[in-house]
């Protein structure tokens, strides 16, 4: 599936994620794009018969909910089977994706967010915007994962 990016290819100067598809991003640059903020490490729900996703306040046992980073990243696919694994290939595949994610926005064609730390060169920007889960989930460690309904959050994703 194709995106509908479109990039200005004009200037040197212009970010790389202006001027590069996602496909055409480096791994250091792909990695980049991540805001930091955590939101797709939420165990969500989904609706059987309707397809709609909802988002609990409950996060993945490797995310380190203070710095919104995932505590063994290199490894995290094989600890937990979940866990997923996105490229410029298989981003489609994610329309669950916070409307906020960086690469769900360049995938989508649009700007990064005047938060996001590659716009203001400080990764603590999401956390201050509001944007990410520090403070603001709980650690599946700690919670019996059997039943997560009582966790919805309603959270403009």
């Amino acid at each position: 599936m194709d995106s509908p990016q479109k990039k200005e290819r004009s200037s040197k100067n212009t970010p790389f994620w202006r001027r590069k598809t996602l496909a055409e991003m480096t791994e250091e640059e792909w990695e980049a794009v991540c805001d930091g903020c955590g939101r797709c490490c939420l165990h969500k729900l989904e609706d059987k018969e309707t397809g709609e996703v909802s988002y609990t306040g409950v996060a993945c046992r490797l995310l380190d909910i203070d710095r919104c980073r995932c505590r063994d990243y290199p490894n995290r696919t094989a600890e937990e089977n979940v866990c997923l694994t996105m490229t410029p290939q298989t981003i489609f595949a994610f329309p669950w994706l916070p409307k906020t994610c960086g690469y769900r926005l360049l995938f989508e064609g649009k700007e990064l967010p005047s938060w996001h730390p590659l716009v203001t060169g400080d990764p603590e920007s999401v956390h201050e915007a509001g944007i990410s889960l520090r403070n603001k989930a709980v650690s599946e460690a700690y919670i019996d994962t059997e039943d997560l309904r009582p966790f919805i959050i309603d959270i403009d994703f």
